[in-house]
């Protein structure tokens, strides 16, 4: 199968520099990274997972309470981390992942939003999406989650799936059953020729899109959108029910 002969990404870039706006006031003090789910900060858990799925090198942006970040960052054994330092201009996801591109290598590579968080199923989700990355016929492979499942998400859902994995967006219509959970292998040749400065990371999409080459694996277990203050209470309650 292609997928065995695929070399399995070895980098990943956490995006971390965010300003956290919605989570206000929490984020008033704390980075939104490590605001704590069920004991454990979020930063912890993205990078927790791309351990267990054997990523070596995890870059990390930082700019907000980034002093606090990096502190934080510095306390961890594994995996190994490199800081991209957005101190001096916020870049935006699409922004954040240039300007680290030349520490994650000319290799595709995880991108992973540092509030990505989920409860897992039979098998680990980001070992699943990296069984499942096949170059060949993809540019990028989204981790996806159903809407019917998911908690603390209000949106319209973004993708529609074909039977093959192949994703189209909403569009026009008024809903989609898979909403992107933040995490995603990402070929390297998708990066140059976007914008300088800030931009996001729909542009590595789009481009994605206009080859056909953005696919899809469905989220087993469950996805928690941790994005203003009360839905950390939701997805805790997830968290304890999970562990009956």
């Amino acid at each position: 199968m292609p997928q065995a002969l695929a070399r399995p990404p070895r980098t990943a870039i956490v995006l971390a520099a965010g300003l956290g706006k919605r989570m206000l006031p929490i984020t008033a003090t704390i980075p939104k990274p490590l605001v704590k789910v069920a004991g454990q900060s979020l930063i912890d858990f993205a990078l927790d997972r791309l351990h267990e799925a054997g990523i070596e090198t995890v870059v990390v942006n930082v700019h907000h309470f980034a002093d606090m970040l990096e502190a934080h960052l510095r306390t961890r054994a594994a995996p190994r981390i490199v800081i991209s330092d957005e101190r001096g201009e916020l870049l935006e996801t699409g922004g954040g992942v240039k300007k680290a591109l030349p520490l994650l290598g000319n290799d595709p590579f995880i991108t992973f939003n540092s509030d990505s968080l989920w409860i897992e199923g039979r098998e680990p989700n980001l070992k699943r999406l990296v069984a499942a990355w096949d170059p060949d016929r993809m540019d990028i492979l989204m981790l996806v989650a159903p809407l019917s499942t998911s908690v603390g998400f209000e949106g319209r859902g973004d993708f529609h799936m074909d039977p093959d994995g192949r994703l189209r967006r909403r569009g026009a219509d008024d809903s989609a059953p898979f909403a992107y959970a933040g995490v995603a292998i990402v070929k390297p040749e998708l990066v140059p020729g976007t914008p300088d400065g800030p931009f996001s990371a729909n542009a590595f999409y789009d481009r994605a899109i206009a080859a056909d080459r953005l696919y899809g694996l469905c989220m087993e277990g469950q996805w928690l959108h941790v994005g203003e203050p009360h839905t950390i209470a939701e997805a805790e309650q997830c968290i304890a029910a999970s562990k009956r």
